[in-house]
């Protein structure tokens, strides 16, 4: 099944800056071939079901490998049976309207 996902993992007990754990998510999802775009408070994941919760489970497992003690995680997770979806599609559509407007 494929599936959308808004990912937003937040070390804790580590510095301020979190950029460095955030690139290394972004290696994981290129590296496993996935969809995904960076926003400034996570990261949309666009893929088979498996293959996006394995990324995320490997993003937990780097992170505490890099340091952090806790992490914490949010998922909105989206799955269509209609028809096909990607993220690209979800922007063209509310940027097909702004430009209506």
């Amino acid at each position: 099944m494929k599936v959308i996902v808004d990912f937003c993992l937040i070390p804790l007990g580590v510095e301020l800056s979190l950029s460095p754990y955030i690139a290394e998510c972004e290696r994981i999802f290129k590296d496993m071939g996935l969809s995904h775009q960076l926003h400034a408070y996570g990261t949309n994941i666009e893929g088979e079901w498996d293959a996006v919760m394995e990324a995320i489970k490997r993003c937990h497992n780097r992170i505490h490998e890099m340091g952090a003690p806790r992490i914490s995680s949010t998922l909105r997770i989206g799955t269509r049976t209609d028809r096909e979806d990607s993220i690209a599609s979800k922007v063209q559509s509310v940027e097909k309207l702004l430009a209506v407007s």
